[in-house]
């Protein structure tokens, strides 16, 4: 797992960690936190090197992380990944709004 000291200065670090496992419609609410978040691909990556973890990380669900990690099953590293510029999914992921082609089935 990579250094975490991004942690510190993630947009939710002050809120109750339950907020971060909300479902549903709450999601959104808690999406607009990450979105605004200095830190959002460094808990995205952290989320989707875990491994299967609840909660929204990074501005994404459980079931978006789980469609992009299908979506690139030959990833090793999400830090390097998520840095590609030359990828449309990719791209929209560092967007400062949620991502529209997640959960478009893969061409490739």
């Amino acid at each position: 797992m990579s250094d975490a000291s991004w942690t510190m200065r993630a947009a939710c670090a002050d809120l109750d960690p339950d907020v971060l496992f909300a479902e549903g419609p709450a999601q959104r609410q808690v999406r607009s936190v990450c979105f605004a978040c200095p830190v959002r691909l460094e808990c995205l990556a952290d989320a989707l090197e875990a491994g299967p973890v609840q909660g929204v990380w990074g501005g994404l669900t459980e079931r978006e992380r789980r469609a992009l990690q299908r979506r690139y099953p030959a990833v090793t590293s999400w830090s390097e990944a998520l840095r590609r510029e030359d990828d449309a999914v990719i791209a929209q992921l560092r967007q400062a709004e949620a991502p529209r082609l997640l959960m478009a089935r893969a061409t490739t």
